[in-house]
């Protein structure tokens, strides 16, 4: 009964890091400080752009057809 018992428990235990490999990640991978900063200017630059390209094209006139 001990070796049937040892025998099953092992074939769980394969089976169960088996199916955590296969589970999605719930942790994001680490991102130190410098590249949190860095991600966050290079955003605040993207959205000056934008709101620099977005000014510019509302000052055209409005075009009427006639």
């Amino acid at each position: 009964m001990n070796r049937k018992k040892k025998i099953n428990s092992i074939l769980r235990k394969k089976a169960k890091k088996a199916n955590a490999k296969l589970a999605p990640k719930g942790k994001s991978s680490y991102v130190s400080k410098a590249d949190r900063a860095a991600l966050e200017l290079s955003e605040q630059e993207l959205s000056q752009e934008q709101d620099a390209t977005t000014e510019s094209t509302d000052n055209t006139p409005p075009q009427t057809t006639e």
